[in-house]
């Protein structure tokens, strides 16, 4: 399975935000939209990511104030994307070795979906049961 597929199955719905905007602002999206991680875009390119985790660790364990710290203070920006053609184990390697949960989807240089750690994992126990679900057909017959 695909980066492509997942997303043809969760869509292609990405939120994004700027980086000057307080980390507090950030959060109010973040919660409007229930994602627990953002995209900052500017003038169409991909600045960094803003997860629940940079605001835990950089702001709250800081003692820092979200209402106050704009978003590039605290964002990741080394950010890791793949294709829509990576598979499955690809992403959950990336996602192992760089302790992330979160992958940008690019194409052409262009921002076309999001996936997380949950979406990789619900899709490989998809293609689990398939599998099982084949084994077993074979072993009845």
């Amino acid at each position: 399975m695909t980066v492509n597929q997942i997303l043809s199955t969760k869509g292609r719905e990405v939120y994004s935000i700027v980086s000057t905007i307080t980390v507090f602002e950030a959060l109010r999206v973040m919660g409007e939209k229930n994602i627990g991680a953002i995209l900052v875009i500017e003038d169409g390119a991909l600045k960094g990511i803003l997860s629940e985790r940079d605001y835990a660790r950089k702001i709250v364990l800081k003692d820092k104030s979200s209402k106050k710290t704009p978003v590039s203070e605290i964002m990741e920006s080394d950010v890791v994307t793949v294709k829509p053609s990576d598979n499955l184990d690809y992403c959950m390697e990336l996602m192992s070795k760089r302790r992330i949960r979160h992958l940008p989807v690019i194409e052409n240089g262009n921002i076309i979906g999001l996936v997380s750690i949950g979406d990789v994992v619900k899709s490989i126990i998809e293609v689990q049961k398939e599998t099982i679900k084949h084994l077993d057909s074979y072993i009845s017959q």
